[in-house]
């Protein structure tokens, strides 16, 4: 059987002032960001009394800076300082600050489960709400005890019926996953990153529905959850980062949340719209659990959007995999071109739309004709989990954005792998590939450099390296958070809001 290996170019970012570069942090360090700056970025405080003054203390700390202790120095930049990446200062005015009343949260804390979820959910969200005034901070700050950060139960919203359904269905997406190899606990969390998960309508997650409520509000603000070890340096050994490596990702991550582009891709034609399709659970209030489908935008014209698409039964699969019919896919796509035009007030010259199984005769019917109509051209790719792995002589893994073809049409990109600049590979692993293709057929090298390039589009760490597409990183995490809302909410459609 014939095998061709070939690299793909490392895509590169653009920067403030035109600079160009492949590694955030080294490029925000000696240039600037994509999106001007502003002099002070304030931001909002909800938290217990004890914790106040220590979020106050690090934040104080990473104006400077900041030194790390990992051992490889060139993926684990010290911190220069907010003022030397952005530059501007994060401050935390006192008119912003909100306190959680210990004796209130001990109390909703020491009520039966579901009890307390629901009170404490009330607690912290009636107090980031109070935020949401005229005069308001960019993003605000929820500093979690450890306790809620990891406290889930059972969905009250369920019947036995519609719960034996969806853990019927979890058994049937925990078989098929151990089907496609003999996974280790990082595969298959690798595996269900891509595919609708039932425990994610089976479970209430405290985190996600905090995250739900607050941008549920009519002028929401989005909001940035602190785990303890985040902001308390003698914890770091708990967060398993070093005070500069925190620093780093928190600094990017607040700044993108308050409305303003650290990078952007500089090898993506800037006409080109780039869709994810995602499924996931969703309880109606018929009482039927279905499948949601989601479709989610990117261009380096405009914010990454979302936008919820049609429900559809659970007996609407194809090899476990639900779908959409003609009708649902022009529909879907109809309503992503109308919501690019009203961002950019023109129409993208392309669409590439990305999928988390094969396109099923009728998606690619109905995309197509839909999207022909009003684009000159569209590419259908579907991207996929495998049990696939390649090997390189010696000990040295392959290489980020090897592209490896087995035969005519089995394609393997590893998004993951070897990283030459920084001399190491960021993984537990052996690097596992995505598997891609082009329902239809094209370009596939092509489509690769744009997928590699769109794996840097997560603005929520500092490295600038992800294993998924943000537009399907992005599609995923959103069906996440809507298994909180009730099923007639409009969602937020922009990316800051869920990370």
């Amino acid at each position: 059987m014939r095998l061709r290996v070939e690299p793909i170019r490392e895509p590169d970012l653009l920067f403030g002032n035109g600079e160009v570069g492949k590694e955030p942090k080294l490029s925000l360090a000696r240039k600037r960001p994509a999106d001007p700056y502003i002099e002070r970025l304030e931001l909002g405080v909800v938290a217990l009394p004890a914790q106040i003054e220590a979020v106050r203390a690090w934040f104080a700390q990473i104006h400077s800076l900041v030194l790390g202790t990992e051992r490889n120095a060139r993926r684990f930049r010290e911190f220069p300082g907010v003022s030397r990446v952005f530059p501007c200062r994060y401050d935390i005015p006192d008119k912003f600050v909100r306190v959680i009343e210990p004796d209130e949260y001990s109390k909703a804390q020491a009520l039966a489960p579901r009890d307390a979820f629901t009170a404490l959910l009330d607690l912290f969200g009636e107090r980031v709400e109070s935020l949401f005034g005229d005069v308001r901070p960019s993003v605000v700050l929820v500093c979690i005890p450890e306790e809620l950060a990891e406290f889930r139960i059972s969905n009250p919203r369920l019947t036995e019926r519609e719960r034996a359904a969806l853990e019927r269905l979890q058994r049937e997406e925990d078989d098929e996953q151990i089907s496609l190899f003999a996974p280790s606990a990082e595969e298959l969390r690798l595996v269900a990153e891509l595919k609708p998960q039932a425990e994610e309508l089976l479970f209430r997650s405290f985190y996600r529905a905090l995250k739900a409520r607050c941008m549920a509000h009519s002028n929401p603000v989005p909001i940035q959850v602190l785990r303890r070890h985040t902001y308390v340096p003698d914890e770091a050994v708990r967060s398993t980062q070093s005070d500069a490596t925190r620093a780093w990702n928190l600094a990017v991550s607040l700044y993108y949340k308050s409305g303003r582009i650290p990078w952007r891709p500089y090898d993506l034609t800037p006409d080109t719209c780039f869709v994810g399709l995602s499924f996931h659970h969703l309880k109606r209030r018929s009482g039927d659990v279905v499948y949601a489908s989601l479709a989610q935008a990117f261009s380096s014209e405009t914010e990454p959007f979302a936008l919820q698409g049609g429900t559809i039964p659970r007996s609407q699969t194809r090899g476990r995999q639900p779908y959409l019919t003609e009708e649902q896919a022009s529909e879907l796509a109809k309503r992503v071109i109308a919501a690019y035009k009203a961002r950019t007030d023109s129409l993208p010259s392309r669409v590439v739309l990305h999928k988390t199984s094969r396109y099923q005769p009728e998606e690619q019917s109905g995309f197509r004709e839909s999207l022909l109509a009003q684009v000159p051209a569209c590419d259908l790719v579907w991207i996929a989990p495998t049990g696939f792995r390649l090997l390189r002589r010696g000990m040295q893994e392959p290489s980020r954005g090897t592209l490896c073809t087995v035969g005519d049409y089995d394609h393997y990109l590893f998004t993951t792998g070897f990283v030459p600049w920084w001399d190491e590979y960021p993984g537990p692993h052996i690097p596992a590939p995505l598997r891609i293709g082009i329902a239809g057929g094209g370009d596939i090298v092509e489509r690769s450099r744009e997928i590699l390039a769109l794996t840097k589009m997560n603005w929520n760490n500092a490295e600038g390296i992800g294993r998924h597409p943000i537009t399907i990183s992005f599609a995923r995490k959103v069906g996440t958070i809507l298994t909180e809302m009730p099923d007639d909410a409009v969602p937020n459609p922009l990316y800051r809001f869920y990370m």
